[in-house]
């Protein structure tokens, strides 16, 4: 496959909604896969990047409150609470939205801009999960499967 992987499709057992909806529409291209961390600080990628176009609507993932709406080292960041203890963040966006302000599945919270480093497309939108300190894959919540790496195994024969 090459530097972009091709556009998925929802696949979620019938009558089944996924967890997460997707933040951009239509389903985009993903740029860039997740990649857990060995350490908590340790190199990785703590989310998907996923091909936009610079002022494409960036779509809430779920029902939940926005806690953050502002700049981490110099990047625009929004990040929303939902059920579950569920944390999306997006990255970079202008923002639509304020800290408190709450918000439903599907709605829009702000435009992609360009300028997100690695992002080998005119705009990326990095899409991140946590739950608590834990990183997750945001396509395992979509009902996608993630691109897997295949990990040396330290057990005897």
């Amino acid at each position: 496959m090459g530097a972009l992987g091709a556009a998925p499709t929802l696949s979620t057992p019938a009558g089944r909604q996924a967890r997460l909806a997707w933040p951009l529409s239509p389903v985009p291209v993903i740029a860039k896969y997740f990649d857990a961390p060995e350490t908590p600080y340790g190199a990785g990628h703590r989310g998907v990047d996923l091909a936009a176009v610079p002022g494409q609507d960036v779509l809430a993932a779920d029902a939940g409150v926005v806690v953050f709406a502002g700049l981490v080292a110099g990047r625009p960041v929004i990040s929303v609470d939902h059920d579950g203890g569920l944390r999306t963040t997006y990255e970079p966006v202008a923002p639509e939205v304020a800290v408190g302000d709450q918000v439903y599945r599907g709605q829009v919270l702000g435009s992609v801009l360009a300028g997100h480093p690695g992002c080998l497309v005119a705009a990326c939108l990095h899409w991140g999960v946590r739950r608590g300190d834990e990183y997750i894959d945001p396509l395992a919540l979509t009902g996608e499967v993630g691109e897997y790496r295949l990990k040396p195994w330290g057990g005897g024969a």
